[in-house]
């Protein structure tokens, strides 16, 4: 039936609106950190954007990107599951996550792999990389002062290059999952005096309303203009 569903725009669309409407509501929503804990804890994954063809498109531009820039490290804020890290070939790693149960994951997946570590965002410490990334996670930060730390992470540990992964809007949607909260973070980043926005790559798959297929974020590729 939920196949059914998914493959058929009017179902899916009426299956939307039950869902928002009539369960939504009465889910209890503590803060960005407790939902992406619990949600690991009861065998969630990092959402349809680190699986399959959303997955292989991140990869391929990132990937290619790391390639043609010569980069020799990345660090990565709200590596969720580690799926989307199968898909990569960087030179060395380092994930932080807000979920224990993440991160153990992750370590897990890549225990063999000595090119990646996995840090819980409690203990963000003075790790430095050619390239920072924010995939899929702005949007999920609901809290103003959550945003900001992001923020200043991202860009604080970056020597060359940030790569945003984000819909960039203030605009949110009639039908919005509890965890999500669209932001213009260019308003954030226009701050900065030594960063520049050299490139927007359009998503290969713009959202269509199906979430497993199609998704609203955009990659963002800033430079550091100081070094």
């Amino acid at each position: 039936m939920k196949k059914i569903i998914k493959k058929t725009p009017f179902l899916r669309n009426i299956a939307s609106w039950l869902y928002f409407k009539l369960i939504v509501p009465f889910k209890e929503f503590n803060g960005s950190g407790d939902y992406w804990n619990k949600r690991y804890k009861k065998g969630g994954n990092s959402g349809d954007g680190s699986y399959d063809k959303l997955a292989e498109f991140k990869s391929e531009f990132i990937n290619n990107f790391v390639k043609l820039n010569h980069i020799d490290s990345i660090i990565e804020i709200g590596c969720g599951d580690g799926n989307q890290l199968n898909y990569a070939k960087y030179p060395k790693y380092i994930g932080y996550d807000v979920s224990e149960e993440a991160l153990r994951l992750c370590r897990s997946k890549f225990n063999e792999d000595k090119t990646k570590a996995f840090k819980h965002l409690n203990s963000f410490a003075t790790d430095r990389a050619d390239l920072s990334l924010s995939l899929d996670v702005i949007y999920h930060l609901i809290e103003d002062d959550v945003f900001e730390v992001h923020m200043n992470q991202l860009f604080s540990v970056s020597d060359k290059y940030v790569i945003i992964y984000s819909s960039n809007t203030n605009q949110q949607q009639n039908l919005q999952a509890p965890h999500v909260k669209h932001r213009k973070f260019t308003e954030w980043t226009e701050r900065l005096d030594n960063w520049e926005l050299i490139e927007i790559k359009k998503n290969k798959y713009p959202f269509d309303g199906n979430t497993e297929k199609s998704s609203f974020a955009d990659f963002y590729v800033f430079k550091n203009t100081y070094k």
